[in-house]
């Protein structure tokens, strides 16, 4: 095994993706499985779950589906001893499950504010105290929350959403300080802008065009490009020293004033 595959490698690793059945996570996923992790990949559809699974299994990866519902707390911990009983241990978890909205700010009901909040703040506040207590029993672990560019400054008109992500940015440096002591680690991965379901609803040209404007690159990001960031933040090897940090994986839009 080379020096690089042995800063990188996952072989004979367990790593559950929370959200694996969207766009960006199905991606990290697969980053994972061809690191050789067994990649448990959990959410809601199991048609998409599955799909996921057989792309991972014909890249040479092996994968598994696992029916998760992230606002929940019983759900997860369910999946959390599913993992444990079939495969005997979790060395990592990405948090990526979460859903966006662009009401307008007066018109958003107590209802969509509540679904977005679970969803995106409360499920990886859920996951991190189901699996952190599993990674700090087994003496070793590292979870990986999705954040966003918004983690870092609120983005017009994703109101909800912006304020759900600017908190698991926060949640994830101060759960990081709790597990550290325990060899567990915890990061925050912060996409920028990626062809996703949820973030094709709200981009009119004009969006398009001010994202563009605001982006040094001048694209959007495809989605295997979050894999370099996962597998340094998952690494017990090469990130054996980061936690409590957040990358931002953007083209330079957190980095861009005028």
């Amino acid at each position: 095994m080379s020096y690089l595959e042995k800063l990188f490698s996952f072989q004979d690793q367990v790593a559950v993706v929370i959200g694996g059945t969207g766009v960006l996570c199905g991606e990290m996923a697969e980053g994972l499985g061809q690191a050789g992790a067994h990649v448990v990949v959990a959410g809601r559809s199991e048609e998409r779950g599955n799909a996921r699974v057989k792309s991972i299994e014909e890249k040479g990866g092996s994968a598994s589906f696992a029916s998760v519902d992230a606002m929940s707390k019983a759900s997860i911990q369910e999946l959390c001893d599913k993992v444990l009983a079939e495969h005997g241990r979790v060395d990592a978890v990405v948090n990526g499950a979460g859903v966006n909205s662009a009401t307008p700010y007066f018109e958003i009901e107590e209802e969509e504010f509540d679904k977005i909040i679970r969803s995106n703040l409360n499920g990886v506040h859920y996951s991190c105290q189901v699996f952190g207590k599993a990674m700090i029993d087994a003496g070793r672990g590292a979870i990986l929350n999705v954040g966003s560019v918004t983690s870092f400054l609120p983005l017009s008109k994703v109101y909800t959403y912006a304020a759900s992500k600017a908190a698991v940015l926060n949640l994830t440096k101060n759960v990081a300080r709790e597990f550290a002591p325990h060899k567990v680690r915890v990061n925050c991965l912060c996409p920028g802008f990626f062809p996703a379901e949820q973030n094709r609803k709200i981009l009119s040209e004009d969006r398009i065009a001010d994202i563009m404007r605001h982006t040094p690159m001048d694209r959007f990001g495809d989605a295997e490009e979050l894999n370099g960031a996962t597998l340094l933040l998952l690494s017990h090897t090469a990130g054996s020293f980061i936690t409590g940090e957040a990358i931002y994986v953007d083209g330079g839009f957190t980095a861009m004033t005028i």
